[in-house]
């Protein structure tokens, strides 16, 4: 049964990953992995545009889904079978489809793994030759420097601060808007950015890169998707 996981994620997953990033490599990219790893970040949010959407909406139409949901959980917390059923109540009421978000980072997540084995084992030496198709020009020494940073090489700096910067910036304008903050919340700001630069530093570089193109991009797809939706908010 293992085996046949793995030869699937081998031949379903990783290899076709791998002949993409390659193929981006050698015909987008200018021989530079670095553009490869935007490029097919970009590429796989376009294609999880429709969740991206999906999740904006969700926002703008329950910027007050906090407090009610808060207030159920007061109002029932004896009675959590209740509580439960009142929420997803709440929810089905104002058409939240919280899976949205769930699949597309579970997705991202997915590229995540695909990018860290094809640093480990793809990107140098025979192992290259033999997962590329036949279709796809082999490239040759793959150059992983990007911008002076090599992306294949673990415990870097700057692309995991970047991250983690970005993170504390974004959660403090989050909790910035919320009331009544405990300890807790404050403890967040905090400590959720120094854990993801943790993270980032101990794995390949490749990893902060690819967060940070997906970062990218859904601040500008906010940027264009936002306006669209505040009509269709104020009209309901």
């Amino acid at each position: 049964m293992t085996s046949i996981l793995i030869e699937i994620w081998n031949s379903v997953l990783f290899q076709p990953t791998f002949n993409f990033l390659i193929w981006l490599y050698n015909n987008w990219a200018a021989g530079n992995l670095g553009w490869s790893v935007i490029f097919l970040t970009f590429l796989l949010r376009l294609a999880l545009l429709p969740l991206t959407i999906l999740n904006e909406r969700n926002k703008a139409k329950n910027e007050g889904l906090q407090e009610e949901i808060e207030q159920i959980e007061k109002d029932f917390k004896d009675d959590p079978v209740l509580k439960k059923q009142k929420i997803r109540e709440t929810l089905k009421e104002k058409k939240v489809r919280p899976w949205a978000k769930a699949v597309s980072l579970a997705l991202q997540g997915l590229v995540l793994v695909l990018l860290y084995q094809v640093f480990l084992y793809g990107i140098k030496g025979d192992r290259l030759a033999q997962l590329l198709y036949p279709s796809i020009a082999f490239p040759g020494a793959i150059n992983t420097v990007f911008f002076g940073i090599d992306l294949a090489a673990t415990k870097t700096y700057i692309l995991p601060a970047i991250v983690a910067i970005w993170l504390l910036f974004d959660v403090y304008l989050d909790t910035r808007q919320q009331e009544n903050l405990q300890k807790k919340d404050l403890w967040y700001v905090v400590a959720f950015p120094v854990v993801t630069f943790v993270f980032l530093w101990y794995f390949p570089a490749v990893k902060a890169l690819f967060i940070l193109a997906s970062i990218l991009f859904s601040v500008i797809a906010s940027q264009i998707i936002e306006p669209m939706l505040i009509p269709s908010n104020e009209s309901e």
